[in-house]
């Protein structure tokens, strides 16, 4: 009896995946809920565990191809017995072909229909995805005019998105123009042998993706301030032993910084918003966002509800969520429904960026190293630490004056932590 492995439900707007790569080979005998091949899609990767113990009979789809939610990836064929089987299945197999006479003629003939689905030009021919659906609605583009590349000829979001840049671009003389400056000179031969060419992860393309549209969708625009963190260090230095001792988690800074931010987004609403068309979606809940950096790409995972957690759970979320992001076992759920985003580019070393806005977001705080300069306190000049802050947010929804009071916000809350005690 064979059990069928397929894609399991992907989460909400992903509709499809790639196959990174798979942990086993056909023939091998596998285990119940040993992982067998890996998912990569847009936001996180993802393992597919076997069904049910037995031996990998088949496998259907190759490292690198597209697949959605539901399709079939393989067969595992139940019970030990069959490990033996699979030479079984070769001996079988040349025996196939003795009748070479006969064999040219049938092997033409299955050959004609895995060309038809990619000679097909039209899109419509197929069931399209939600996210198809809604591309062409606002592009205006017939899905018959765009070819598809997905597995059986399936329109895709990737073939969607190309049409509409394609069909931006056409018209503009000056685009074409720079389409042709970004196309890649060849190398010389010696140096063409040192390169190594490597396929962009499905996570390392939509970060791209996403942040070319959020400057080419949104007004960005950034505020710079400073912040003197000799309290909020003092705090940490003088309570960090005991913190961890109680709550089994370190105490770090992000969470004076989420605590910071929430305060100053309730007095700032529009930070805290987003644009839908023409409507402004006021969110009267605070997911602020933690960005996380990976071998495999930066990570937004969501502190939700951070309002209602005190210092301490948040610095166990994020704690947990670096340590899941490292070992890619974050869930789809943890990096959906953020409201605001914090980057930490400091631990790096960076001392000022403009951080880019995670659409459809309106708002994202910069953190930055913190760096001992002397400073004009009273009428002393004194050494402190000091922060540069930055936030980027989005002009169309987001004034000057909102975005600098914000700034001020989480400066004055931070430099006065008791602010952030007393809800002040």
């Amino acid at each position: 009896m064979a059990t069928e492995i397929r894609v399991p439900t992907l989460g909400e707007s992903v509709t499809e995946a790639t196959i990174g790569r798979w942990f086993k080979h056909a023939g091998d005998a596998v285990a119940a809920d040993e992982p067998l091949v890996e998912l990569e899609t847009d936001k996180v990767t993802i393992e597919v565990p076997a069904p049910t113990a037995g031996v990998l009979a088949e496998i259907l789809v190759k490292d690198g191809d597209t697949v959605a939610p539901g399709a079939l990836l393989g067969q595992i064929k139940e019970g030990a017995a069959p490990a033996k089987s699979a030479p079984t299945a070769k001996a079988d197999a040349p025996a196939a072909p003795a009748p070479k006479a006969d064999a040219p003629k049938p092997a033409a003939a299955p050959a004609a229909p895995p060309t038809a689905p990619t000679a097909a030009p039209k899109g419509g021919d197929m069931p399209l995805a939600p996210s198809v659906r809604r591309l062409a609605a606002e592009s205006g583009i017939d899905v018959a005019t765009v070819t598809p590349t997905g597995k059986d000829g399936r329109l895709t979001k990737g073939d969607m998105l190309n049409a509409i840049e394609r069909a931006a671009a056409a018209p503009t003389p000056v685009a074409q123009a720079s389409s042709t400056i970004m196309a890649r000179a060849p190398s010389a031969p010696d140096d063409a042998a040192r390169e190594e060419r490597v396929r962009m992860t499905k996570l390392r393309q939509t970060i791209a993706r996403r942040l070319k549209d959020a400057q080419n969708t949104a007004a960005m625009l950034t505020t710079f301030n400073e912040v003197d963190m000799t309290q909020v260090m003092g705090l940490r230095k003088e309570y960090r032993d005991l913190f961890e001792k109680k709550h089994g988690t370190r105490l770090g800074f992000m969470g004076f910084f989420v605590h910071a931010c929430v305060q100053a987004l309730k007095e700032l609403p529009a930070v805290n918003a987003e644009i839908d068309g023409t409507d402004i979606i006021y969110k009267n809940y605070y997911h602020i966002g933690v960005a996380v950096g990976t071998e495999r790409g930066l990570v937004v995972p969501v502190v939700r509800d951070a309002d209602t957690l005190s210092l301490a759970a948040i610095e166990k979320k994020i704690a947990d969520f670096g340590h899941r992001a490292r070992e890619g076992t974050l869930k789809l759920e943890d990096l959906q429904g953020g409201t605001f985003t914090i980057t930490n580019g400091g631990i790096y070393g960076s001392l000022m960026s403009t951080p880019i806005l995670n659409a459809p977001q309106s708002g994202i705080l910069g953190m930055h190293k913190i760096q001992e300069r002397p400073m004009a306190v009273g009428s002393e000049i004194k050494v402190r630490p000091m922060m540069y802050l930055a936030v980027s947010y989005d002009h169309r929804i987001v004034d000057g004056r909102e975005a600098v009071t914000f700034l001020v916000r989480v400066k004055e809350s931070l430099e006065h932590p008791t602010r952030l005690i007393l809800d002040l």
